[in-house]
C-alpha cells in the first residue's frame, strides 16, 4: 500500500513523502496514529498543491532576506565599550548588543541567534560580523566599536 506520510517517520520517510509499506502497518499503525494517509488520486494531487504552495511561500521568504541583505550591507552600527588605561576594557560586546544596537539606531530587528560572532568583542575597532538571513544569504554587518 502507498501512503502519504503527514509527518515524519524514523526510518520511514519525512512529511510529504509518498512510500510504500505493507498493508498491516499502514492498516495498524500509519493511519490510526494519524501519521499518514492513503495515496488516492485526490491525496495525491492535494500534496502537489500543498508542495507548490510551499515553494512558492520559501521563495517569498528568500527574497525578503535578499532585500533585508542589502538594506544590512548599508548600515552602520556604533557601539561604546568602557576602557581604562592602555586600551584595556571592561567587558565585552556580544551578539544581544549587537542586535539591541542595531534596533536602536536602525530599526532593524534581527534575533541575535541570526548573528554570526566566534568570540565577543573585547576590543576597540571596526568589526565585520556575519548575518544570517536565510540558509543560503549571509551579508556583513559593519560595527564600530569605540571606547568610553
Amino acid at each position: 500500500m502507498q501512503v502519504i506520510l503527514l509527518q515524519d517517520v524514523n526510518k520511514l520517510g519525512k512529511k510529504g513523502d509518498v512510500v510504500k509499506v505493507n498493508d498491516g502497518y499502514a492498516r495498524n499503525f500509519i493511519l490510526p496514529k494519524k501519521l499518514g494517509v492513503e495515496a488516492t488520486d485526490k491525496n495525491l494531487k492535494d500534496l502537489a498543491i500543498q508542495k507548490a504552495e510551499e515553494e512558492k511561500r520559501q521563495q517569498e521568504i528568500y527574497q525578503e532576506a535578499i532585500v533585508l541583505g542589502e538594506e544590512l550591507k548599508k548600515k552602520n552600527v556604533k557601539l561604546s565599550i568602557k576602557g581604562g588605561e592602555g586600551g584595556k576594557t571592561f567587558g565585552s560586546i556580544t551578539a544581544k548588543e549587537i542586535a539591541s544596537g542595531l534596533q536602536e539606531q536602525t530599526g532593524i530587528e534581527i534575533d541575535k541567534k541570526k548573528l554570526v560572532l566566534a568570540d565577543p568583542i573585547k576590543s576597540a575597532g571596526s568589526y565585520k560580523v556575519g548575518v544570517k538571513l536565510h540558509p543560503k544569504v549571509t551579508v556583513d554587518l559593519k560595527v564600530d566599536v569605540e571606547l568610553t
